[in-house]
């Protein structure tokens, strides 16, 4: 079965990562979006650190924003979604990010001084996948890894949205925080998985009925019945493999053990 084509309305959900500042968090959530179907990036203000990887990290300059590479890391850590970080772009301003969008989620999980609800992102994805499937933009804002967005960041955006967790101990890495999104958002997008269920060949009536009589002449073949009627028990057994609706495969497997066992006893 060939796999299901992703809507297009997906392209009009984009996520954004503001100040970020380690390489690979910016790889692995290009990672998390595309196996969500979301390919839309926006670096705001990238604000990369040194790493092992990366000791020589590039500079961001807010004058040529569109100018900036990422390092390898970021790509390494994207594996299969460097296309989402090559075609990612790139902003001095979190107003810039979001200047054609009808819906923006700040994703915040700490109380500030701010009177909008709080939503999560089951409440909320809903409506955003709404708002794409009309060809509006929807927005997926994150905020720097230590200190998250800040409250001017949070106010440019029209909808909060947390992630729930435990409240003793509520720690997402960047990458997880927007795996976790999409999903949600991908668990509303009506996407068949037929293709990854397997195909069966199913075992027809006569098929079972030829396999329960080979069962029946080992069964015989071994002495089985020499103290049981056989008619009730194999009515018995024929109702069990027609309840299991065996595949052609498994008809081929038993049959061959049945053979294998009237040899074994023909030799003793």
């Amino acid at each position: 079965m060939e796999k299901p084509q992703l809507p297009d309305f997906l392209q009009n959900i984009t996520v954004v990562l503001a100040r970020t500042s380690h390489p690979a968090n910016i790889g692995s959530a290009a990672r998390a979006m595309k196996t969500m179907g979301l390919t839309q990036l926006v670096l705001v203000a990238p604000n990369l650190i040194e790493t092992p990887m990366t000791p020589s990290v590039p500079v961001f300059n807010p004058e040529a924003a569109a100018d900036f590479v990422l390092p390898e890391e970021s790509f390494v850590l994207a594996s299969g979604a460097k296309d989402v970080l090559e075609n990612a772009r790139i902003v001095a301003t979190l107003q810039e990010a979001l200047a054609d969008t009808t819906m923006s989620c700040a994703l915040t999980s700490r109380k500030r001084e701010l009177t909008a609800t709080m939503h999560t992102p089951r409440e909320l994805c809903p409506s955003l996948i709404d708002a794409a499937r009309r060809g509006e933009k929807v927005a997926l804002v994150f905020g720097n890894e230590t200190f998250g967005l800040s409250i001017e960041e949070v106010m440019a955006c029209n909808r909060l949205m947390t992630i729930n967790g435990n409240p003793n101990y509520f720690s997402l890495n960047l990458a997880q925080a927007v795996q976790v999104v999409c999903y949600e958002l991908f668990s509303h997008v009506d996407v068949s998985m037929d293709y990854l269920r397997p195909e069966h060949e199913y075992a027809t009536h006569a098929q079972v009925t030829g396999m329960v009589g080979h069962l029946q002449a080992a069964m015989d073949r071994v002495g089985f019945f020499d103290r049981r009627p056989p008619e009730r028990l194999m009515r018995r057994m024929q109702a069990v493999f027609d309840r299991a609706q065996l595949e052609r495969e498994e008809i081929d497997i038993l049959r061959g053990f049945f053979h294998n066992v009237e040899k074994q006893v023909k030799h003793d």
